[in-house]
This record gives C-alpha cells, structure tokens and sequence, in this order.
C-alpha cells in the first residue's frame, strides 16, 4: 500500500485538522478537570464533584460561566493588541499539535494516511520556530493593558521563556545526533526495532539520553510558566501578571493556551524521548514510510487505534507528572529561575552536547552497532554526568529552598562575630 495522494491527501489534510482541533479543546477542558482531581487527592479532598456525576462538567459550567461574563476594557488600555495576545497565546500550540504523529499510519482504500495534520519535511526546526512565537502574546498583554503588574508580568515572561527556550533547543541537539534526521516520524521510528530498511536502535531515547529527556522537561515547565516557573503570574507578588486586566473569554484563551502549551509539551517528549506510539516489547507495530514511498511493516486499523492508545498512556503520565510538581514544589525566586537557565542549563547543555557527540562518533569509529549496547554505553554515560550534576556542581544548593544562601551568609557573620568579640591572648 502507498501513501495516499491527490485529492484524497487534500481532503484528508482538512479533515484531520479539524479533528485534531477539536480533539485538542476537549482534552484541554478535560485536563484542566484532571488537575483539580489530582490537587484534590494531594491535597487530601475531593476536588470537583457537582457539576454532573463525579464532577465531570466542571470544565463545560467554567466555560460557560467565561463565555457569558461581562467583557471588561481597560480605559487607557491599547486595545487592538488587548485583543490580539490571547490569540497570540494560544496559536503556537494549537499548530505545533499539527505535526505530532499519534499513531501508525492508517490503511484506507485511498492509501496509508499518516495519523498526523502535516508531515513536515522539517518538523523539528518547525517546532522550534512556532514555540519561540509564545513569548509575543505574554508580552503583548502585559504591555497593552497599560497596568503596571501586568507590564511586570509581561517582563518576567518574556526574558524566562527566552532564557528556557535556548535550553529547549540545545536539549534537542542529542536527539538529532542519534536520530540522523529533523522528520518526526524518523525520530520516532529510530526508537523501534526495525529488522529491515534503514538501520533504527530499537530504544526509547529516555535511557541513551536520559539528562536531554531531564533538561527538556524543566525547559518546557519554564516555557508552560507552569509551577515552580510561575513567576509571569506570580499572584501574591503580580495580583494575576500579564492577564490580570483580562476578564470573560479572554482570560479564558490564556487559560487555555497555557493547558494546549502543557499538552504539546507533552506530545513531544513523548515523540522525543518515550517513543512516540511505539508500544514496548511488541515489533507488530514496527510500520514506516520511507522517503520513496516504500511501506515497511504491515499496516492494520487495529494497529493504528492500539499505537494511538500507547501514546495518549505516555502523554497521559507525562501530564500527571506536570500536575503533580505543581501542586507539590513551592514557586522559584526570580534570580533563582535566571540563575538555572543562565549558569546552569546553557552552560551544562554546552559540555553535554559536546560529551555525547564524542561518544557517539567513538562508538561508530569503534563498530558498535545500534541497539542495546549502543544504548547501554550512552546510558552509563549520562548516569555519569547525572551523578557530577546533583551530587558534585550543585552539592544540593537547588533542592534546598530559597533560605539556604541566606542560612550560609547569617552563619558567616554569627562566626566572624564570635571570633571578633575573643579576646586576644597575649604574645609571649
């Protein structure tokens, strides 16, 4: 079977992407409903349970209640751009959605149809460029709604996600070097076991590059202004940061751009790192479409509904893991979060990548070929550089909250204090 094409690809492209739209807004509404579930558990109460049975329509009440409030305009406010940056907020990911695979392909009687909106010939530089345009809308609202907290807001957000993204890219680099190819489909089939065309490892990039997989979550945190890199909103300090003007929809497409940005955030960790669709210890989903057109594997219905449902389980823990660090860290202090982009993220991303392209080019030169020790040798290493991280550069500064520099300064001055106050003995 071939790929589909024509007219029939055509009509297929606008379909998928009106599905995949709408399948995004609903699961944003129901996982909005999902962290009030699990912050209730944490927080040992029940969360939402009214609004239908176990509080399932909470997320359709709030949107109707934001779709039915007052619209408010600040009087000196710029309004042409008030208007324009929560769309500007929501749209990098509602389009960065379009190029994540979910599944394997599906057969049709037209042909194979990629479980995709757009299979980009560049999709990783695409994904880069769109989720760099973020910042416009953070930045458009703090600055158009003449307030200033929000123009505070509007600040913090755009030097943290400019800070964060440069870690988000530069946490990709190794994913390249072992992939061999920008096409996401590619990434995602060098992740299976693939015993004929071109040469793929068969493991999950989690373990051959477990401190990318670590240092691309806390960038895409940063980059979701999700908890502990909350601080465009900061509500104790900024009243509510770059949307505290916005009221009804309009703060209602922040918020829901915030839960698009942590939905994409998490596809592609699952794309990049936790093998895409590809369901672990079974090959019957191995299927890829070469660049000719050359179908591997054996394309089934079932198969692509089983791909799909292992990626949504993947994308589904991810997510959890998000909310969990939300409701469990307490929120960085401004120097704290520059610091760890600045000294520690770019700087360490530098010598990481540098690290493991040395690696990997004396594997190849050495003859090892891809697989488990391929992906064994890489995994001691970032175990390795994992252990110097924690254990020996940060010597547990970051675990231990915003007072123990203040801690180490006090009992500085308690010491030179005492020896100061001694009197001195005489010389004999």
């Amino acid at each position: 079977m071939t790929p589909v094409t024509g007219t029939a690809f055509v009509l297929f492209t606008l379909g998928k992407a009106i599905l995949f739209f709408t399948l995004l807004l609903l699961l944003v509404a129901f996982t909005a409903l999902f962290e009030r579930k699990v912050a209730g558990f944490i927080q040992d109460r029940s969360g939402p349970n009214r609004v239908g049975p176990w509080g399932i329509l909470q997320s359709v009440a709030d949107g109707l209640k934001l779709v039915l409030k007052e619209e408010t305009w600040p009087a000196k406010a710029n309004r042409a751009f008030f208007l324009l940056a929560p769309a500007m907020a929501i749209v990098p990911a509602t389009v960065i959605f379009a190029v994540i695979p979910f599944a394997s392909p599906m057969p049709t009687r037209w042909g194979l149809v990629d479980v995709m909106v757009a299979n980009a010939p560049v999709g990783f530089l695409y994904v880069l460029a769109l989720s760099s345009i973020a910042v416009y809308g953070v930045v458009m609202a703090g600055w158009a709604s003449n307030n200033k907290y929000s123009f505070l807001g509007g600040l913090r957000g755009s030097a943290q996600m400019i800070s964060y993204e440069i870690g988000l890219a530069m946490s990709l680099v190794p994913v390249l070097l072992l992939a061999g190819d920008v096409m996401i489909p590619t990434i995602v089939a060098t992740q299976q076991g693939f015993t004929e065309g071109p040469t793929t490892m068969g493991v999950w990039f989690l373990f051959p590059l477990g401190m990318a997989g670590f240092f691309f979550f806390v960038s895409g945190l940063a980059e979701t202004n999700r908890l502990p890199f909350d601080l465009p909103e900061a509500e104790q300090e900024l009243v509510g940061g770059y949307h505290t003007e916005y009221s009804a929809m309009k703060f209602g497409t922040f918020y829901l751009g915030e839960y698009a940005h942590m939905l994409t955030v998490a596809g592609l960790i699952t794309v990049f790192f936790l093998g895409g669709w590809d369901v672990p210890f079974w090959s019957g989903d191995n299927i890829r479409v070469l660049g000719d057109g050359t179908v591997i594997g054996q394309p089934t219905v079932w198969k692509t509904l089983l791909t799909f449902l292992a990626f949504s389980v993947k994308a589904t823990l991810v997510v959890t893991v998000f909310v969990w660090i939300r409701w469990t860290l307490p929120r960085f202090r401004y120097d704290q979060l520059m610091d760890l982009g600045w000294k520690v993220f770019i700087p360490g991303l530098m010598i990481y990548i540098l690290l493991m392209a040395a690696a990997i080019f004396a594997l190849d030169q050495l003859g090892v070929e891809y697989g488990l020790v391929y992906a064994a040798s890489l995994l001691g290493l970032n175990l390795v550089l994992a252990a110097i991280l924690f254990l020996v550069v940060d010597r547990g500064s970051m675990m231990r909250g915003a007072g123990f520099r203040a801690e180490q300064r006090a009992s500085r001055e308690i010491a030179s204090s005492r020896y100061a106050s001694q009197p001195m003995e005489p010389v004999r």
